[in-house]
C-alpha cells in the first residue's frame, strides 16, 4: 500500500510467516517505509495474494493518549466498511494476542493503485477533479453510518454528547502536552472550546469520520483519478462530519474543493461549511488538529527539518483559529 520496501530479517520473516499460516503460506516479504505510527510490511503468499501487515507500537510510553488501541478500531471499521460496500481494504485477519508478534496486528488485503500524493496529479488536472469528487462521495457514505455514543472508536476518549466528547479529546491532547513538555496556550484553548459549546452541541448524531483523509491514505488510478480505496481507519472517530475536512486538509491549505463537495452532496450527504455555527466548529477541529501535531513531534522524534516545518504550520494554525474564534 505504500512504496519504499526495504528487506525483512530471517526472523521476522519466520514470525510473519507463523502469523499468516491460517492465510496461506509465505513466499515473501517486506518492510514498507514512510509510516509515521505503525510498522507495515506487505507479504506474498504462494498462491499469489499479496497482503498488508501492519504492526502498532508495542507499548505505550510513546503513545498520545487516543493513540492507545488504534488496531482495535482499524479492524472494527474495515468490518463496518465491507459490510456496506465501501472501497477500503478487505479485513483477512486481526491478532490482538499479542503472541506471534510483541504488538497488535491487523492484516488487510493489498491495494493495486497509487496514493494520491504520489500520482503526479496537478490540483488543476481533470483527474484531481474525478479524484475529489469521489473521495467526497466516500466521505457520505462513510458518515451515513452512525453510532451511539461519540469520541474515538473503542475504549479510548469520548463522551455521550458532542461537547463532552470534543472537550474530552481536547483535554486528553493537553495533558499529553504537558507530558511532553510542549509549551501550550491550554487556558486560551479551554476558553474557545467553552465559548463556542452551542456550535458544537448542534451535533446530535455521531457519524463515523475516518479523520485521516490526507492524500497518502487515498488510492487513485493515476490514468482516471478514480479512486481505489482508503486506508489507515486507526483514527476514526464518532463524530461531526465536518471533522474529517480538517483531517483531508491538515495543513490548512485553504477551502474544501468545490469538487469534493458536488460529490458529497451526489451521494446525498449534505455538508454546512458556510454557516455561522459550522465555521466555527472548523476552526475548533483546526485548534485539534494542531494539537495534535505540536504534541506527536515530541513522541515520534522526527527529523529536524521535518520537525521544524510540522511544528511551524501547527503554531500558525493554531493562531490562526484561535483567534478566529476570538
Amino acid at each position: 500500500m505504500a512504496d519504499d520496501p526495504s528487506p525483512v530479517d530471517a526472523p521476522t520473516l519466520g514470525l510473519l510467516a507463523r502469523l499468516l499460516r491460517p492465510l496461506g503460506e509465505l513466499r515473501g516479504a517486506e518492510r514498507l517505509e514512510g509510516g509515521f505510527f505503525a510498522t507495515t510490511y506487505r507479504a506474498t503468499l504462494v498462491g499469489g495474494e499479496r497482503l498488508v501487515v501492519k504492526t502498532a507500537p508495542t507499548g505505550d510510553d510513546r503513545l498520545l493518549t487516543y493513540e492507545r488501541d488504534l488496531l482495535h478500531a482499524e479492524a472494527e471499521v474495515y468490518r463496518l466498511a465491507a459490510d456496506r460496500g465501501l472501497p477500503m481494504p478487505r479485513l483477512r485477519l486481526a491478532d490482538f494476542s499479542r503472541e506471534v508478534l510483541p504488538g497488535d496486528v491487523v492484516v488487510a488485503e493489498h491495494l493495486e493503485g497509487v496514493p494520491w500524493d504520489r500520482a503526479g496529479l496537478a490540483a488543476d488536472d481533470p483527474r484531481s477533479a474525478r479524484a475529489c469528487r469521489e473521495v467526497g462521495a466516500f466521505m457520505a457514505r462513510l458518515h451515513a453510518i452512525t453510532g451511539t455514543r461519540f469520541g474515538y472508536l473503542g475504549s479510548r476518549v469520548g463522551g455521550g454528547t458532542w461537547p463532552v466528547a470534543f472537550g474530552a479529546v481536547i483535554e486528553a491532547l493537553l495533558a499529553d502536552g504537558r507530558h511532553w513538555e510542549v509549551a501550550l496556550p491550554a487556558d486560551e484553548i479551554r476558553d474557545a472550546v467553552a465559548r463556542h459549546v452551542d456550535a458544537l452541541a448542534e451535533v446530535r448524531v455521531p457519524s463515523l469520520v475516518h479523520g485521516d483523509l490526507w492524500p497518502g491514505n487515498v488510492f487513485v488510478d493515476p490514468a482516471s483519478g478514480g479512486l481505489v480505496g482508503v486506508i489507515d481507519p486507526e483514527r476514526a472517530q464518532w463524530a461531526d462530519p465536518l471533522v474529517e475536512l480538517v483531517g483531508f486538509d491538515q495543513s490548512n491549505r485553504g477551502p474544501t474543493p468545490s469538487e469534493l463537495l458536488a460529490g458529497y452532496a451526489a451521494t446525498g450527504g449534505h455538508l454546512d461549511v458556510s454557516s455561522d455555527r459550522a465555521v466555527r466548529r472548523l476552526a475548533l477541529y483546526r485548534v485539534q488538529m494542531s494539537l495534535i501535531w505540536l504534541v506527536e513531534t515530541v513522541p515520534r522524534g522526527y527529523e529536524p527539518e521535518f520537525a521544524d516545518w510540522y511544528t511551524t504550520t501547527a503554531r500558525a494554525n493554531l493562531r490562526g483559529a484561535l483567534d478566529a474564534l476570538a
